[in-house]
């Protein structure tokens, strides 16, 4: 029996942020999977190796964790004023689906620098030394966000000494700007901030209590809970949660609970095909702790603790888009976020997570009575893994 040759499809392997994932130009996919659908679903999920039963992406190019599960398709933007369509798809590692619900803020820092190598920036803004702010459409909840690329030599800069927590080693220092970075929201609360109206809500879970919760639609949609109140510190790291299967259903639970109450579900049965969104976190007052490297943080250094679940584990640092909603909610008097870093306004909020600490500004205003963000700014980093072609098998495409 003879079988067909692989697929050779163009692609660059990026770390962007904390994440790493898949980066394919629209124009390169098959003719099959430039446009949505289950072909394009069917392709990303055989290049990440899922679904995988093993949980181990063997046969792939994902790393087996939400961090390292990803695709991204770039394609010349069609929006004025923006310079490419960012689409980004949270690939499920032992089931059979692509997540499209949601962005992915760390791999929105690779972006940029993506866009200045493949041509998708008009040369004339390059300088030969200096900064070029990509202007990036992200498809998956139409919001723009500024990457701030530094560029030597006409070309990117990818090394440089910006070190960040959850990063082995240090490279150039890349900004990013969320610019109105409310999600549009789905349900009743469509376009709200907070789709519930309130700041603080009784989220009732059966088998576990009524929680007090700040449910945001900002940068990502977040479920914020106080640690304390379901027995954790703050300072938790990975093992003591995704190694205690009782705790992961009870957060899975209470995210489910959540995606309800703030109308991005219609009945519990569809959290299972929406593993991206919401996130859910907790948070707690700062307290001197000890992270994943070894590193000592005090807790004078930091405002706040927070812990955010993706995909159903413990997230090793912190997702972009969740800094965003925390930097949101943290500058609004009145949220669980706000409480647990003292209280009152604030402009910019260092929080520490599993891996450090990470510094994001936002500025919130009430605008009739409904809470705003301009925008909310960070600084990441992102580098070229592997450039070249990514190996699929010719069967991957449906018929």
């Amino acid at each position: 029996m003879t079988y067909a040759p692989q697929l050779r499809i163009p692609a660059t392997y990026m770390r962007g942020g904390t994440s790493k994932g898949v980066f394919f130009r629209l124009e390169d996919l098959p003719a099959a999977a430039q446009v949505p659908g289950a072909a394009r679903d069917a392709l990303l999920m055989r290049v990440i190796g899922s679904p995988d039963p093993y949980a181990k992406h063997t046969d792939g190019m994902g790393g087996a964790t939400s961090s390292t599960s990803k695709c991204v398709i770039i394609s010349k933007s069609t929006r004025p004023d923006h310079d490419v369509d960012y689409l980004y798809g949270q690939v499920a590692i032992d089931s059979a689906f692509v997540d499209w619900s949601g962005n992915c803020g760390n791999l929105s820092t690779a972006v940029g620098p993506f866009a200045i190598a493949n041509g998708f920036v008009d040369p004339a803004r390059i300088p030969e030394d200096g900064t070029v702010a990509v202007r990036v459409w992200q498809a998956n909840i139409g919001k723009t966000i500024v990457v701030h690329v530094p560029v030597a030599g006409g070309q990117v800069q990818e090394t440089g000494d910006f070190e960040l927590d959850g990063v082995t080693f240090p490279a150039a220092e890349i900004v990013l700007e969320f610019v109105d970075p409310a999600d549009e929201g789905e349900g009743e609360g469509g376009g709200a901030m907070f789709p519930t109206g309130y700041l603080v809500d009784d989220l009732e879970v059966p088998g576990i209590g009524t929680l007090r919760a700040t449910m945001i639609n900002a940068g990502i949609p977040t479920i914020f809970i106080d640690a304390a109140a379901i027995g954790c510190t703050g300072s938790e790291l990975q093992d003591a949660i995704n190694g205690n299967a009782q705790a992961l259903a009870m957060f899975e639970t209470i995210r489910a609970h959540g995606a309800l109450r703030m109308g991005l579900i219609g009945d519990l049965a569809e959290a299972s095909k929406r593993q991206h969104t919401p996130k859910v976190a907790f948070v707690a007052p700062p307290r001197d702790h000890v992270v994943s490297s070894g590193k000592a943080i005090a807790a004078g250094g930091i405002d706040l603790l927070v812990r955010a679940l993706s995909m159903g584990k413990l997230h090793h640092a912190m997702m972009g888009t969740a800094a965003v909603a925390i930097a949101t909610a943290a500058a609004i008097p009145g949220t669980l976020v706000s409480d647990a870093a003292g209280g009152g306004a604030r402009t910019s909020v260092r929080f520490g997570h599993p891996s450090g600490t990470l510094r994001v500004g936002a500025e919130a205003v009430q605008v009739d009575g409904r809470w705003t963000v301009a925008r909310a700014i960070m600084s990441r980093s992102a580098r070229v893994l592997m450039d070249g072609a990514v190996r699929v098998p010719a069967d991957t495409l449906p018929g």
